[in-house]
């Protein structure tokens, strides 16, 4: 079954642990994904994104290019196996030549400092997707844990900025992505657009409480426009019973695929693995297992078109759609 997968954080893992002098690259390395363990994986498309996190990092700018330019680095390097796909007819033409896809997105909107032009310049480089935010504030808007304030009368939604920058991603063909952002800005977000937008690696905040996930009404309207969400496997959003160290099990990740499904259609979901980006063991190890998933889901009912559905066509039709 073949995969796509909107979010991981490999590309910065590999910079920082450059960075600490080892060697180490895309090609096959110790980390959740690598080509090889994709190819084992039978992977259409990965979403690899620029994550930059902004208070340990004093130039996130500097920063987010290299990680770009290290992507660009190693997709040249593995060029029979994989390529940068700019739309959707590249990842068609992949297809035809065997080749994986690789698309470009960013995880952390601040990274453009408000300024437009920078984000227009991301455009040119190949980026075709992009939080608002990660864990903080910058000047597009809040994150996940910056609730409206009753007492205050205060939003902490998208900011004066932020609205110019949603207008122009979908102007320019940058999906929009809702994960980290804070409930009032994915409601700012679906009022103030009109193309589908993706929560990339969030779960459902009905099965699991954490912050990080996705209320019934955020799910339902993520769906009406046409939307996706990729379900994440980090152990934290998947059971409340669990902490951050505890391994992520399969049987949890198939359980927010139903409740998602079940509350706004199979063609919403997606998978949105965050490899990379967790730090908890994983039932079926790294990417090079994901098929582990497939069975499961047969296992427990899901019929084929729809586990097609989770697995690629709900993002191909996004894709063609968006970029």
């Amino acid at each position: 079954m073949k995969i796509v997968d909107f979010h991981c954080d490999t590309i910065s893992q590999l910079y920082d642990i450059r960075e600490s002098g080892e060697n180490i690259n895309l090609k096959q390395n110790r980390l959740h994904l690598d080509i090889e363990k994709m190819k084992k994986g039978d992977y259409m498309l990965q979403v690899f994104a620029s994550y930059v996190d902004l208070r340990s990092n004093n130039k996130p700018l500097e920063s987010c290019l290299s990680y770009i330019d290290l992507l660009y680095d190693e997709i040249e390097k593995n060029k029979d196996d994989i390529g940068i796909a700019y739309t959707y007819k590249d990842i068609l033409t992949n297809i035809e030549n065997n080749k994986m896809s690789a698309l470009l997105s960013i995880e952390e909107g601040g990274v453009c400092k408000g300024n437009l032009s920078l984000l227009r310049d991301f455009y040119r480089l190949g980026v075709r997707m992009m939080t608002l935010t990660w864990n903080y504030e910058n000047e597009l808007a809040y994150p996940n844990g910056c609730f409206y304030d009753k007492e205050k009368n205060e939003r902490k939604g998208l900011k004066e900025k932020g609205f110019k920058f949603i207008n122009e991603m979908e102007s320019l063909g940058i999906i929009i992505d809702v994960s980290h952002l804070s409930d009032d800005g994915i409601y700012d977000v679906y009022n103030n657009t009109s193309k589908p937008f993706i929560a990339s690696h969030s779960n459902a905040r009905n099965v699991c409480s954490h912050q990080r996930n996705l209320t019934d009404d955020m799910i339902k309207k993520i769906g009406e426009r046409g939307g996706l969400i990729g379900v994440n496997f980090y152990s934290s959003f998947l059971n409340n019973n669990y902490k951050s160290s505890d391994i992520s099990k399969i049987e949890d990740i198939i359980n927010h695929i139903k409740y998602i499904s079940n509350v706004s259609g199979i063609d919403c979901v997606g998978i949105g693995s965050d490899f990379d980006g967790i730090d908890c063991p994983l039932e079926f190890e790294n990417s090079s297992k994901m098929q582990l998933i497939y069975d499961e889901m047969k296992k427990s009912g899901f019929r084929e078109e729809d586990i097609e559905k989770v697995f690629y066509k709900n993002a191909l039709r996004l894709f063609k759609e968006l970029i």
